[in-house]
């Protein structure tokens, strides 16, 4: 033990999800820091924007690949496929996300599973696909991406929290059994952050009165503290201090410890917030 990832130059690190927000962010500040880099996302022409900007750096190597994370395969055939291109994997970010805004009864059992199978599904393909070639590099890193919504809920966010909160106990679990290794790991969990996460969800309100997806999108980048960059710094911080768990943002900070002190009663300000934002609704 001992030998965990300090320094990134000369490290291979491979990040799903790198189309756009955290994920090219990532990969842009590993590669600034003379890491060689494979990106992989499910949509090509983002995918092919963030290797050409990592490209644009130089000094580095940069393979990018096109990969759905909900399926098992695929994801096995990437990690072989970093493996063989680079010759080697120290670190893997599971960052590939997608969010649905319903309530539990409107939630579609095809967007609760499609969620389901990437934001967590994914995280464990990704970890296991790639644990054994970490081991072979003889240092490494597993960076899981779950977020504040893996330690608080809010309404209409079912599905999403079901998927954060399950990868933060999958990571937790893995950094116990890994402990005595040389491989680190680390939750990392973002506040807000600006991605185009919350534009893009499956919006799927029955209430006329609720705010519309693009209201709630205009609410979401406002009070967005965060660039992807500026949340990409912050990680990689955490990533060399082997952080067990990555706070992204002050908001993030301040509310972990919020909840510290009020695990449960947070859940009736909550409410009494939902309650009031609805009666605002109703009498406009």
């Amino acid at each position: 033990m001992g030998n965990r990832v300090k320094s990134f130059a000369g490290k291979v690190a491979a990040i799903t999800g790198a189309g756009s927000g955290m994920g090219r962010g990532l990969a842009l500040a590993l590669a600034s820091r003379g890491c060689h880099v494979a990106v992989c996302d499910v949509q090509a022409d983002n995918l092919a924007e963030t290797a050409r900007q990592v490209e644009a750096l130089g000094g580095v190597n940069c393979t990018s690949h096109v990969v759905d994370v909900a399926d098992r395969f695929a994801v096995e055939s990437f990690a072989a496929d970093v493996a063989k291109a680079h010759g080697k994997v120290n670190m893997i970010f599971n960052n590939a996300g997608v969010t649905i805004a319903a309530t539990v009864e409107d939630v579609a059992y095809d967007d609760f599973e499609w969620l389901m199978n990437i934001n967590f599904w994914g995280v464990v393909y990704g970890t296991k696909a790639f644990l054994p070639y970490l081991r072979e590099a003889g240092e490494g890193h597993v960076v899981n991406t779950s977020s504040l919504f893996g330690l608080m809920s809010s309404p209409t966010q079912s599905a999403y929290h079901s998927a954060k909160f399950a990868v933060k106990g999958f990571t937790d679990t893995l950094r116990i059994e890994l402990a005595a290794t040389d491989i680190g790991v680390s939750c990392v969990m973002p506040g807000g952050v600006k991605t185009d996460i919350v534009r893009s969800a499956r919006f799927r309100i029955s209430d006329n009165q609720a705010p519309t997806h693009e209201e709630v999108t205009q609410q979401f980048e406002s009070l967005a503290g965060l660039t992807s960059d500026a949340a990409a710094e912050w990680i990689l911080k955490g990533v060399q201090k082997n952080k067990a768990r990555i706070l992204v943002g002050r908001d993030a900070q301040v509310i972990a410890f919020l909840l510290r002190l009020f695990p449960v009663s947070y859940l009736r300000f909550i409410a009494w917030g939902q309650r009031r934002a609805e009666r605002k609704r109703a009498a406009a």
